[in-house]
């Protein structure tokens, strides 16, 4: 263990055992501060020796969803379900030993599963080539995380994990924004009440990071963490769906169980094929995708192939995406659908889109 890990694991005990209450709450964060900055300074250092070799896969398809889990809780076959990837499949641990890409078609799009090997307690700390596999949720659009019906405890080791190497699933970033200053000293503004940061414990984690002199503005109730969050430029927010397999194997009293505790999460049999299309429904949706049909000047809009793209998206993300130029070359829009007034209705490039909108971009000649 490092230096740094054990200084950690005193700052840790240190905040246990410090009583929680408005008069510690600035002793906290900065403490709470010295752990982020240490373990970026440990992350840095991995990443430096970390080798790469086997988990590098090109992102294809509209999007990309990585299956995340412990060894043998049949992410193999789910991918094999999903895309017909035919990935190894076999009663053991460490089946998949490499990345195995699929393709999931459904509703017109093309979505990229990634089945990543099994981690185990310890991965972000380097354990079984842990954090190699863990870097692959970093650039996903979604993780999937697969448990075994009879380990659900897993979900937190996992939560843990990949907490640990600055992911953050389901969680939007905070609405925090921190401009530095040469001088002035910090000037502090919030637009809602803030029930767990005071001005003291703000100062004391900025502090902790050199910051003397800034302009803050905060627009939402955030904690400790989220603060220090809003600080870390390594953080990544990236939606995850959880996915209970083997349900087949369960009786209905622990099925009913698990369900009270984990209301949110699919329960699936990708052996016997249980809920498996519903699972595929649920990923589209979660992956925030929508359709657009683009429609050439002079011609009907190709109603056969549509856009894919994430949803609340403007017509500048439409024209990055159908070419590089036609941003810098932009004229205007027509847009037909729910998100105008009235059919061709003209816009600009800050114009957000809805589902099934027919778009013709107009470009300078």
């Amino acid at each position: 263990m490092s230096a740094a890990e054990d200084r950690i694991k005193e700052i840790e005990a240190e905040i246990k055992k410090t009583q929680k209450n408005k008069a510690t709450s600035h002793h906290i964060g900065k403490l709470k501060a010295q752990i982020a900055q240490l373990k970026e300074k440990i992350e840095k250092r991995n990443s430096s020796q970390q080798k790469s070799e086997g988990f590098l896969v090109k992102k294809s398809g509209d999007s990309t969803a990585v299956l995340l889990g412990f060894p043998s809780v049949g992410k193999s076959s789910i991918l094999n379900y999903l895309t017909n990837a035919n990935s190894k499949v076999g009663a053991y641990e460490f089946t998949t030993l490499d990345i195995v890409p699929g393709i999931m078609r459904y509703e017109d799009a093309q979505i990229q599963i990634l089945d990543i090997p099994g981690i185990i307690k310890g991965a972000s700390k380097g354990k079984g080539k842990g954090r190699e596999i863990l870097s692959a949720t970093r650039n996903a659009d979604l993780i999937i995380m697969v448990l075994d019906v009879f380990q659900p405890e897993h979900m937190d080791v996992i939560l843990e994990e990949v907490r640990n190497i600055g992911v953050r699933p389901n969680e939007n970033k905070p609405d925090v924004k921190v401009t530095k200053k040469k001088m002035g000293g910090m000037n502090i503004l919030s637009t809602v009440e803030l029930t767990h940061l005071d001005e003291r414990t703000i100062h004391s984690i900025l502090s902790e990071y050199g910051t003397h002199s800034a302009d803050v503005v905060i627009r939402e109730d955030v904690t400790i963490d989220q603060f220090i969050d809003s600080l870390e430029p390594n953080r990544a927010y990236i939606p995850m769906t959880i996915v209970v397999n083997k349900i087949d194997l369960a009786t209905e009293e622990q099925l009913m169980e698990l369900r009270k505790k984990l209301p949110e999460a699919m329960f699936v049999s990708a052996n016997e094929g249980i809920m498996m299309d519903e699972l595929k429904e649920r990923i589209f949706k979660d992956l925030n995708l929508m359709r657009l049909y683009l429609k050439p000047q002079g011609k009907k809009a190709d109603m056969d192939e549509p856009l894919i793209i994430r949803n609340h998206s403007t017509i500048e993300d439409v024209a990055h995406k159908l070419h590089r130029d036609f941003v810098k070359n932009f004229k205007y829009a027509k847009v037909w659908g729910n998100s105008v007034k009235f059919p061709g209705q003209k816009v600009g490039l800050d114009h957000v889109l809805e589902d099934h909108d027919i778009v013709r971009i107009i470009i300078k000649k």
